[in-house]
């Protein structure tokens, strides 16, 4: 088994949406549920050791994709968020993952070798990250509190506009470069990440954000999870131009599990081939090189292929990754070393 260290999964926005139902979110995630893809004893059971835990807040009426009669859809983008609601749900979700953390049945990690630590441990290596930085202001006071309390990675944007810069659309066929990227104040949130240690993804934002930040920030360029759009041109995919840069600066892509970034089609459809996803893993590897590509699932915020179904299923892309030819110095890379590689330089590891 390789075990996997994941770039990006919603888990947090699962728990605390349950929680509002009357759930206990320490529970459900240390004792296992039928819900979602995530939970530790799921985890355990597919190698997943660990992964990129997002404080994401919903827009919360967001709809399917309603594709016309030749599959293509173009999603208009969500409103932005007022900052108080998104702060108090931020601030809900980053006490779940402490909880969670004090239950010990996850460890909240700040270093790579908190990392490797909880796989020795067999403790899944929770890392707090911001999906779309609504919760933070303006001077960026709130962010040296979350960073105090455990983030180390975030995106600026989701796929809608905040203070901070603009997101890609959900739209097939499409460019990802369709609008502005980064304002004044998103600028300025690159450079106290880099000043902090705290990655900065490059999902969700527009091209013209990605090409902001890449000239701004001193890490290597990250997308948590995106996938490639020369084989599925949804808006939220990479450029080869992208992919390029990229490489260039040592840095990494993350796999998405989402069918529709996958899917040629671009169609949400969980009958979707493991093929699929080989196919986007070889075009990121012929690209930039195995040291630039591992694994960025998006658990339980899309929908995935049935052949994996959840993290109990975490080795059927090993599997099927070994049957296409990637050996086992190759899937480890992929599965967690790249991850590990990237993440210590962005927190100044050395």
């Amino acid at each position: 088994m390789q075990l996997i260290f994941d770039g990006h999964n919603d888990v947090l926005l699962r728990l605390w949406t349950n929680m509002q139902g009357g759930g206990d979110p320490v529970a459900e995630f240390r004792d296992g549920t039928d819900q979602g893809h995530i939970d530790a004893p799921r985890a355990r059971s597919g190698g997943l050791a660990g992964g990129l835990s997002a404080i994401y807040i919903s827009s919360g009426h967001y709809g399917p994709r309603q594709p016309d009669a030749n599959g293509h859809y173009a999603t208009p983008l969500e409103a932005p968020l007022e900052r108080q609601p998104s702060l108090d749900i931020a601030l809900a979700m980053a006490s779940i993952a402490l909880r969670i953390d004090r239950a010990g049945a996850w460890r909240l990690c700040r270093s790579t070798d908190d990392i490797r630590s909880a796989f020795e441990d067999r403790t899944f290596a929770a890392v707090l990250h911001m999906e779309g930085c609504e919760a933070i202001d303006r001077e960026l006071k709130a962010l040296d509190t979350f960073y105090a309390a455990g983030l180390r990675s975030l995106g600026p944007v989701w796929s809608r506009n905040n203070i901070f810069g603009h997101g890609a659309p959900f739209a097939y066929p499409a460019s990802p470069d369709s609008g502005p990227g980064l304002t004044e104040a998103g600028f300025d949130l690159v450079r106290a990440c880099n000043r902090l240690g705290i990655l900065v993804d490059l999902s969700h934002i527009t091209e013209q954000g990605f090409w902001d930040a890449a000239k701004t920030t001193d890490q290597p360029l990250i997308a948590t999870h995106s996938n490639a759009h020369a084989l599925t041109p949804v808006a939220r995919n990479l450029t080869d131009r992208q992919m390029d840069a990229i490489r260039e600066s040592h840095g990494l892509v993350g796999l998405n599990y989402a069918t529709t970034m996958l899917r040629s089609d671009g169609q949400e459809n969980a009958d979707t081939p493991m093929s699929d996803m080989v196919r986007h893993v070889d075009h990121m590897v012929k690209r930039m090189g195995i040291d630039c590509v591992a694994l960025g699932s998006d658990f339980d915020g899309a929908t995935i292929p049935a052949g994996i179904g959840d993290a109990a299923g975490s080795q059927q892309i090993v599997t099927a990754l070994r049957a296409a030819g990637y050996d086992e110095d190759a899937l480890a890379k992929i599965c967690r070393e790249n991850w590990l590689r990237v993440l210590g330089k962005a927190w100044h590891e050395g």
